[in-house]
């Protein structure tokens, strides 16, 4: 892989590359990508998806919407500091091509703003009811009508994968979806394989998989401009999609645990010795001192937290750029971090304090109920109407779907089966639980 192809400013359907040497200096195609994601819906939903706690009443209680922005900003410095890193590297990326620092930046926080806008509603346990429902519930009936790959791609959901679909997906009217950069698709996709074949492997890009069968001519010719596609059709990791992962590491291991802190679930002196373990060697003692309140301590030492973490990655990525570069190098950044033992002890913590609360696992089940029961109601009725076999019931639930849902033909089970899916998927929480109650 090299850092010009990486960087590609081309969008789906263009017929010959994006120049960044010939577009506006300080608003690149980059800076268009985020603006293009956060003004979309899927993007608006996230404000009432749940991040930790389902249907959270409590105004500091985290949602996917401001987890996102916050990954974001974290992307976006780690993104400019090592761009600034690899421009004094690759100076011909300046000379030749036009690139900045802030590129690199604007590239990586599009896709952290990205990183979870395929999610279902409910968290984990949504995405884990939607394959649940085709491997052992009522939409099992459906194997036999679907190709291997076509199965395993709903019976194991991957939020990820959905994210890629609502990014590139064509739609009437809308080629190409939202239109987004090859740089950033490839930064957004942390899994760039299929569901099928699983490969078991100890790289971290092997974890999960990034596109379902229905995007995957479209990502192969997207790996294909980035040089990041090998003549086996493997995809490498685009090296970005690392710091993209940081981002994500570091916010959800330190922000979950701040929401336990303020949902008093965990103890506010308890969780303090936690946090200055992780900043020992940079906090200010005397400033640290004249913080009054604990809430000002807990906000000191996460800000603390937050910044000495984008330091290191951004070191240890550069450490290992060249390996990164060969799509050899295995982990997490997080992973080979110094503060790796601090970072587990704070999510070992909030496994137990949080996601495994009783409030937790009480609400999980409901959003598990919900989807379930909302994907039984909605295939059910979209497969009958195809084949001309709906109920009174079946066509009444059908006028809740937007019409591209229900005019896929009979033979297109797969197509149809994803897409209500992918819409479940897209719903909000207060949504999903609106519906669930009137269909039962």
């Amino acid at each position: 892989m090299n850092w010009e192809n990486l960087l590609s400013l081309k969008r789906y359907g263009d017929t010959k590359k994006r120049l960044r040497i010939e577009q506006n200096p300080t608003r690149s195609g980059f800076e268009v990508d985020f603006d293009r994601i956060i003004f979309s819906s899927a993007f608006r939903n996230l404000q009432d998806k749940t991040q930790v706690v389902p249907f959270s009443k409590t105004d500091f209680v985290h949602t996917r919407l401001t987890h996102s922005l916050e990954v974001s900003v974290v992307g976006r410095s780690l993104g400019r500091i090592v761009g600034q890193q690899l421009l004094k590297k690759y100076p011909e990326l300046i000379t030749s091509y036009g690139y900045n620092s802030n590129d690199f930046g604007a590239i990586v926080a599009a896709a952290s703003l990205a990183h979870d806008i395929g999610n279902p509603p409910f968290g984990h346990s949504g995405e884990k009811a939607i394959g649940d429902f085709f491997s052992t519930g009522n939409g099992k009936i459906y194997k036999d009508c679907l190709t291997e790959i076509e199965y395993q791609d709903l019976s194991q959901f991957e939020g990820n994968a959905n994210g890629l679909k609502i990014l590139m997906e064509s739609k009437p009217g809308i080629v190409g979806g939202l239109r987004i950069s090859y740089a950033t698709l490839g930064a957004f996709t942390k899994y760039p394989k299929a569901s099928i074949p699983i490969r078991p492997s100890s790289h971290v890009a092997d974890k999960k998989f990034g596109f379902f069968q229905e995007q995957q001519h479209d990502f192969f010719e997207v790996a294909g401009n980035l040089g990041t596609l090998k003549n086996n059709n493997k995809i490498l990791r685009h090296p970005l999609a690392y710091l993209v992962e940081a981002a994500d590491d570091i916010c959800y291991t330190l922000i979950d645990f701040e929401d336990g802190i303020n949902l008093g679930w965990i103890s506010e002196d308890y969780a303090l010795e936690y946090l200055i373990n992780l900043v020992r060697d940079r906090i200010d003692s005397k400033k640290y001192k004249t913080l009054s309140t604990k809430k000002d301590r807990l906000s000191y030492l996460r800000a603390l937290s937050i910044n000495t973490l984008i330091l290191e990655v951004s070191e240890i990525f550069m450490n290992n750029e060249l390996e990164i570069l060969s799509g050899k190098f295995k982990d997490s950044l997080i992973k080979k971090s110094k503060y790796k033992a601090q970072m587990e002890d704070i999510i070992n913590l909030s496994i137990l304090k949080i996601y495994q609360a009783p409030e937790v696992i009480d609400k999980e089940l409901k959003g598990y109920q919900v989807i379930n029961r909302l994907l039984d109601v909605f295939v059910g009725a979209t497969i009958r109407n195809s084949k001309n076999l709906a109920t009174a019931f079946d066509n009444l639930s059908l006028s809740c779907l937007p019409k591209n849902l229900i005019n896929y033909d009979s033979d297109n089970t797969y197509k149809i089966l994803l897409n209500v899916s992918s819409f479940i998927a897209s719903l909000t929480d207060g949504k999903a639980l609106e519906w669930y109650k009137k269909m039962s």
